[in-house]
């Protein structure tokens, strides 16, 4: 009822809501229950769940500091936000005073089809990150960018002040005005990118367009006919697919406005496998506490990838989308774009300074 939730001396039992993966928060920080009164909780209708607050400490671009960050704000806030915005409630009752909506400080680019939904979701199990839950297109489409910053402010979601905003649009990494537009926004901002092999990665994006057609009823070409020029029987680099699995074209335009240093990169291959190990380089790369740990990661061997576990009730598995069976390719095909590839992957690891297992 908005009192603290304090662990009963002598007692083992822990808060039914209460859950801190790696054990810190129990055993050596203070939670708290979120500060809701019953009415107020019985007036958020869609509130699924309470989350306890937990210390953070903050550590993004500034001096370290202790702040008090909910250890699943983005599930809670969600919920009151739905409320407030049909006018079910106050600010005040809410208690969003607290809250704003901030650019963000660090954007995952790329690559598409590379597992950049993956990403944004196993970052979310961060307590001081929040994602922006849709793609806001705001740097590669002329329209949206014509709106403003502001417009672009008032896309994200509500966070407090010690936390960080995440967004992710995959177009980013290969549109040419992007990486200016950003650097004008924030030339310090931290950059992702998750990679996968650059053949598997085209194959992907083909079955993605190819599952949109038949939903549509329309025909489409096979791969092998799109990857390769049927006059000159070589890697057809026209094909989208085909040019932006060349990652290292794309990141040569980036390196114009930003050092490598406000880069890293994701291998998405091992996501899948390995997740936690990625995340944790990821943790790292952004100056955050490492939080996530294997207790928020599971093997779901029906769909056959990790999903996330939250706390001890809210679970979470990635759309059915994702996954998607491949098409039989041509084995001939598939060489002769590993080959293609080559050179282009042995540059990237030399720029990027990350060697990837890819054939």
């Amino acid at each position: 009822t908005g009192s603290k939730l304090k662990r009963q001396p002598g007692s083992e039992k822990r808060p039914w809501n209460v859950h801190q993966p790696d054990n810190r928060c129990w055993n050596n920080e203070k939670c708290l229950n979120v500060g809701c009164s019953s009415s107020e909780v019985a007036r958020v209708g869609s509130l699924d769940r309470l989350q306890p607050l937990c210390p953070v400490e903050g550590r993004f671009g500034g001096a370290r500091s202790q702040v008090e960050l909910p250890l699943r704000a983005l599930q809670f806030k969600r919920g009151l936000l739905h409320e407030f915005r049909k006018g079910n409630t106050s600010k005040e009752q809410v208690r969003l005073h607290d809250l704003v909506q901030q650019l963000p400080k660090a954007i995952i680019i790329g690559v598409r089809k590379g597992g950049t939904r993956a990403l944004l979701e196993m970052l979310n199990l961060h307590p001081a990150v929040v994602k922006a839950s849709q793609e806001i297109h705001f740097f590669d489409n002329d329209e949206n960018y014509a709106k403003g910053i502001e417009w672009y402010r008032k896309k994200m979601p509500f966070s407090y002040p010690q936390q960080i905003t995440i967004e992710k649009s995959p177009a980013y990494f290969i549109t040419e005005e992007v990486p200016e537009r950003i650097y004008k926004m924030n030339s310090s901002i931290k950059l992702l990118i998750i990679v996968r092999e650059p053949t598997t990665r085209a194959i992907s994006d083909y079955t993605q367009v190819l599952e949109g057609k038949e939903r549509k009823n329309k025909t489409y070409y096979k791969f092998e006919k799109l990857a390769i020029d049927p006059n000159t029987c070589e890697v057809n680099t026209k094909y989208k697919a085909v040019r932006t699995s060349i990652y290292t074209k794309h990141l040569e335009r980036w390196l114009k406005y930003f050092p490598i240093e406000q880069f890293h990169i994701v291998d998405g291959d091992r996501l899948i496998t390995e997740p936690l190990p990625e995340l944790q380089l990821v943790e790292k790369f952004l100056n955050l506490p490492p939080r996530i740990s294997q207790y928020n990661l599971y093997f779901n061997a029906t769909r056959g990838f990790y999903c996330l576990r939250f706390n001890i009730i809210f679970n979470k598995c990635l759309a059915g989308s994702k996954g998607r069976i491949h098409p039989e390719v041509d084995p001939s095909v598939i060489t002769k774009l590993r080959k293609f590839f080559h050179p282009f992957n042995q540059k990237f690891y030399q720029i990027t300074g990350r060697t990837l297992n890819w054939p």
